[in-house]
């Protein structure tokens, strides 16, 4: 069975380093899957596109249709992407098939003091415009498959919070292929 799982968040919450770990498991697992990032798709796919909020739909609606496609033969997605809308997460999540939405939740505090390049402070003094969580809004998913709360729970406890609730829909299992 294949399916698409969705992180989403705001930038530096956890969302490549979380779905890396879960794409790791399932090819250690023996599954057919992909590791779909929203920075890697938007350099290669979608260059064209800047960061108006219909920019940023079809970007996130242009991902769901690769998961579209890899899930029809077979295929695992494990996707990283800010989706900061929720009208562009809900179209994905009625066009997909089977997906499950993992929302990695930081506060502001964590996310300023993980932020190695500065965009979250410059984004605060105005210096960088459309930023997701500052000066563009992220719509909080109101009920995530799972919710993780970054800020406050080690990788690993995130990481088992995933791997139990896929384990928990027969999705991921050491005798699965």
């Amino acid at each position: 069975m294949s399916y698409t799982i969705w992180f989403t968040g705001m930038s530096g919450s956890g969302k490549t380093t979380l779905s890396t770990l879960v794409f790791e498991e399932l090819i250690k697992r023996g599954r057919a899957a992909e590791h779909l990032d929203g920075d890697v798709i938007r350099k290669n796919f979608s260059q064209e596109l800047g960061f108006s909020q219909a920019a940023r739909d079809m970007n996130v609606r242009r991902i769901g249709f690769f998961t579209q496609m890899l899930n029809k033969h077979g295929v695992i997605c494990v996707v990283a992407a800010i989706a900061p809308y929720a009208q562009s997460r809900e179209h994905n999540r009625d066009h997909i098939g089977r997906y499950i939405e993992v929302f990695c939740d930081c506060d502001l505090d964590t996310l300023i003091a993980r932020d190695p390049k500065g965009l979250y402070k410059k984004a605060l003094q105005g210096e960088i415009a459309n930023f997701t969580g500052i000066s563009d809004p992220y719509e909080h998913p109101r009920s995530p498959e799972v919710h993780v709360r970054t800020g406050k729970e080690t990788v690993e406890q995130s990481l088992a919070t995933i791997l139990t609730f896929l384990e928990g829909e027969g999705l991921l299992n050491a005798t699965t292929p």
